[in-house]
């Protein structure tokens, strides 16, 4: 019995958790999984009722599921911040999801805006260390508000935060069984201290892995080349900063942000599982929605689940709907309504 935390949040992420969990049910049907799933709450309309972002006493509730499925956080009569500060993080840093896992597949039918790039083109995984780097919001402010302002913030990684993402990112590496060829992703020319230390780190556990090939670029040139040359990459692996900006260039040329989906990974707790894009608010209650990036989000939780059976089948429905049933997901024109694109997925699940 898999336990499942909903959170459905703002905007748009309603009606794509709807159809996520409508998946979900028809696959485990199909599969004869047992799940339960319990919705919560948390996002702009709470907060604009009670002033609570995240109370801490749902924290321990929350790590008693085996997974959070997440719609989106984001509203537009929230200061921006204090949602993604109360809920996002709070969940990523208290449950110790220290790994950001995003896959950059480009499926058939989908539109790339790379020239001449197709699915055998775009096919890699970035991992991303998710709770120390510039986001551990260390730092603050000498002489705020005057014309001599001084503000400070400060990267933290701690050998122990980089040993177990780069650990992760070999064991993902092997597990994947592509290419097997593992890119660190840093700036060691200008970023002396700390990727000096990611550097020694992963050229040390590489010595491990005598199967995995390894090599580096600086993230300039990473972001050039997932450009130019995407095929050249299998699993890239780098902190937090150089992470969130690469994954969302990694969304474009998948085909944007309505098919790129995430996981914030404890590999020994709680994971959370969302779509990459954002709440959409101005699009809410239209029923225009593209979807498939939160049913992908639901694949990747059965796939972490162990479950690769099921996972498979979501994903293979989902390929089908982009190839055969969609108009371009690029210009964001599904030529569907976002439960249609839900129902399609279960109805070629169910055809299986």
């Amino acid at each position: 019995m898999y336990k499942v935390a909903v959170i459905p949040g703002d905007g748009t992420g309603p009606e794509v958790v709807r159809e996520g969990l409508k998946v979900l049910e028809a696959v485990a049907d199909s599969e004869g999984l047992d799940y339960q799933d319990k919705m919560y709450d948390f996002g702009g309309d709470r907060y604009l009722a009670s002033g609570e972002t995240l109370p801490d006493e749902y924290l321990d509730e929350l790590r008693s599921f085996d997974a959070i499925y997440l719609g989106a956080i984001g509203h537009p009569e929230v200061e921006p911040g204090i949602l993604e500060t109360g809920i996002l993080l709070k969940i990523r840093f208290a449950l110790d999801q220290y790994i950001n896992l995003r896959p950059v597949k480009l499926y058939p039918g989908v539109d790339t805006p790379l020239k001449d790039k197709g699915p055998s083109d775009i096919d890699f995984v970035v991992v991303r260390e998710n709770t120390e780097g510039l986001y551990a919001g260390t730092g603050g402010f000498l002489r705020k508000g005057t014309a001599d302002e001084v503000a400070v913030q400060e990267s933290v990684n701690t050998r122990k935060g980089v040993e177990r993402c780069l650990r992760y990112a070999f064991e993902y590496c092997r597990r994947r069984d592509r290419e097997k060829n593992l890119t660190l992703c840093g700036k060691t020319n200008v970023l002396t201290y700390a990727w000096n230390l990611w550097e020694r780190a992963f050229y040390e556990m590489a010595e491990d892995y005598p199967d995995i090939k390894t090599d580096y670029a600086h993230v300039d040139a990473i972001c050039m080349w997932f450009v130019k040359n995407p095929e050249w990459f299998d699993v890239v692996v780098t902190d937090n900063m150089f992470g969130d900006i690469i994954t969302d260039l990694g969304a474009m040329i998948q085909g944007g942000m309505g098919i790129a989906a995430g996981g914030n990974i404890n590999p020994e707790g709680t994971s959370m599982f969302e779509p990459i894009g954002g709440s959409a608010p101005k699009y809410t209650g239209k029923d225009v929605i593209n979807p498939l990036a939160a049913i992908c989000a639901m694949q990747m939780m059965l796939d972490n689940f162990g479950e690769k059976k099921a996972a498979d089948k979501v994903e293979r429905a989902v390929i089908r709907v982009c190839s055969e049933d969609l108009e371009s997901l690029s210009a964001g024109q599904m030529g569907k309504s976002t439960s249609e694109v839900g129902d399609l997925v279960v109805k070629y699940i169910q055809e299986e």
